[in-house]
Parts: structure tokens; C-alpha cells; sequence
């Protein structure tokens, strides 16, 4: 049992002491999150865009009006949706880094748009749930104060649908986090780079994994805590 403590502590040292590699880690930590943080506004604003006029289009189908030029642009996001729905996480930030973006060299940039796009398909749907799970009486409402209709979605049906999906929004965050293990591919020094270079040097694979994987899990937690107080206070500001 002592032989196993000492390797554990040997095996803590090289991986996170030695070298002061713990500042790497710190650094690399920063890079997820950042890139976490920029994803999640991107994915949010094209999830409400799409989420709007998809559900635009819908209730106006439903009340047996023309949607206009409405009905090419949910066409588009209709296609959006399928598209980054239908293939992997992976492929697509190959396609955006090798393809669509191959003169860039900013990786960040390049990261932030190909999990801003993938979150966005997946946020839409979510919101498009909540809002046509308020009320229609709600959207009338608005209009019949004077709101336009771009106002009445914003102050009125939006917000209350947020509360409605505020667990699957959170759900949703959360494996956008996790998701942004795999942007090492195109270079990116995240926490998962870090684990894999730590490991390449030491030969050691268990401290470096095992580490990152915490630090995951650590995050997920606090994010998940987060969101349940928002849910409550939500909770509380209806009452």
C-alpha cells in the first residue's frame, strides 16, 4: 500500500510540479473556457434566430397566412439544422479548419464558429420547443399593447419560454463544454492538448487523464449548480 501511495505521489509530481506544468494547465484551462464562453453567445444568438422564424413560420402556417419571403429563410434554417444535426462534431471542425477556413491560421476563431454553428442547430430546437409551448394568448397580448412583433417575441414569449427549457439549455451547455475536448485536432492547446503532451513527455497516461478528467468534472459541477439556482430564482421571480 505505501509503494502505491509513494507512485501515486511520484507519478503527481512529474505530471503537474515538475516543470511547473500546473501553469500550463492553468493556461490551457483558460483556452476552454474561452472558447466555451464565445461558442455559447454565438450558439445562443443563431439559436433564437432560427427558433424565431421557424416558430414564426409554423404559427403563421397555422393561421392560414402567406409566410412570404419567411418561407425561404426557414427553408435555410430548416437545412441548417439538418445538416449540423446530421453529421459529427468532428467532421465539421475538420470542414471549417481545412476547408472553409483554411487561410486562417486564428484557431480560436475558427473553433468559436464550428461550436457557435453546432450548438446554434441544437439551441434552436429547444427554444422553438419553449416558445411554442407559451401561451398564443401571450403574443396577442403584446401585439394588442402596441408592441411590434419582433418585441413582443423578445419581451414577451422569449423570456417566458427561457424559463420553461432552462433545464434542457443547461443540459445542452454542459456538452458543449465537454464537446470542446476534441479541438486539439486542429492545434488548439486546450486541457485535453495539455494531458496528451504531459503524457507524451512522462510516458505516464494515468495522472494527466485522470487530472483533466476532474478538472471536467469540476467544471460540470459548478455549471450544473449555476443552473439551478437561475432555475429557482426564475422560479421565485414568477411567483
Amino acid at each position: 500500500m505505501e509503494k502505491f501511495f509513494n507512485k501515486l505521489v511520484a507519478d503527481f509530481t512529474q505530471t503537474f510540479i515538475d516543470g511547473n506544468r500546473w501553469q500550463s494547465l492553468l493556461e490551457s484551462l483558460g483556452v476552454t473556457l474561452e472558447l466555451t464562453l464565445l461558442a455559447l453567445v454565438l450558439g445562443s444568438v443563431i439559436g433564437v434566430v432560427v427558433a424565431v422564424v421557424r416558430s414564426t413560420y409554423d404559427q403563421m402556417l397555422e393561421q392560414h397566412k402567406d409566410p412570404g419571403v419567411l418561407g425561404f429563410f426557414n427553408k435555410i434554417c430548416v437545412l441548417y439544422v439538418t445538416i449540423i444535426r446530421g453529421t459529427p462534431m468532428m467532421v465539421q471542425l475538420l470542414i471549417m479548419y481545412f476547408v472553409i477556413m483554411a487561410s486562417s491560421t486564428n484557431t480560436l476563431l475558427v473553433a468559436t464558429l464550428s461550436f457557435g454553428c453546432n450548438s446554434g442547430a441544437y439551441v434552436s430546437e429547444i427554444i422553438r420547443g419553449g416558445i411554442m409551448s407559451v401561451d398564443r394568448g401571450q403574443t396577442e397580448a403584446g401585439r394588442s399593447l402596441g408592441l411590434s412583433y419582433i418585441q413582443t417575441m423578445w419581451f414577451i414569449v422569449i423570456p417566458q419560454a427561457i424559463k420553461n427549457i432552462l433545464p434542457a439549455l443547461g443540459n445542452e451547455f454542459i456538452a458543449l463544454l465537454k464537446e470542446t475536448s476534441i479541438v486539439n485536432v486542429i492545434g488548439m492547446k486546450d486541457i485535453t492538448k495539455w494531458a496528451l503532451n504531459v503524457q507524451g513527455r512522462t510516458y505516464q497516461a494515468f495522472m494527466p487523464f485522470i487530472g483533466i478528467a476532474v478538472v471536467y468534472l469540476i467544471l460540470v459541477i459548478i455549471l450544473t449548480k449555476l443552473v439551478s439556482l437561475l432555475e429557482k430564482k426564475m422560479k421565485t421571480d414568477v411567483r
